[in-house]
């Protein structure tokens, strides 16, 4: 029976390549189509992973190290335009 699904799987394989080759599609286009699913793929794998690792930041609490710099970038022009706290 299984052998009997792999046959007609792969005929409707064949009849698709045909259609996809009479609508004026080549087997260059296909190839660069698959390459570039390749490399959209890999992007979206890396920024899935960038998304998981800034979430696992916050949940355990750790602080940004960006934020920190951030603080430091504003707190600095106050004190050049002599911008300060004394009363």
């Amino acid at each position: 029976m299984s052998i009997l699904a792999l046959i007609i799987s792969i005929i409707a394989l064949i009849f698709a390549y045909k259609a996809y080759q009479l609508s004026g599609g080549t087997a260059e286009e296909l190839k660069t189509k698959i390459d570039d699913l390749g490399i959209s793929t890999e992007n979206l794998r890396k920024k899935s992973a960038d998304a998981v690792n800034r979430f696992e930041k916050i949940l355990r609490g750790e602080k940004k190290e960006e934020d920190t710099c951030e603080e430091a970038e504003i707190i600095e022009p106050q004190e050049e335009a002599g911008e300060t706290d004394k009363d």
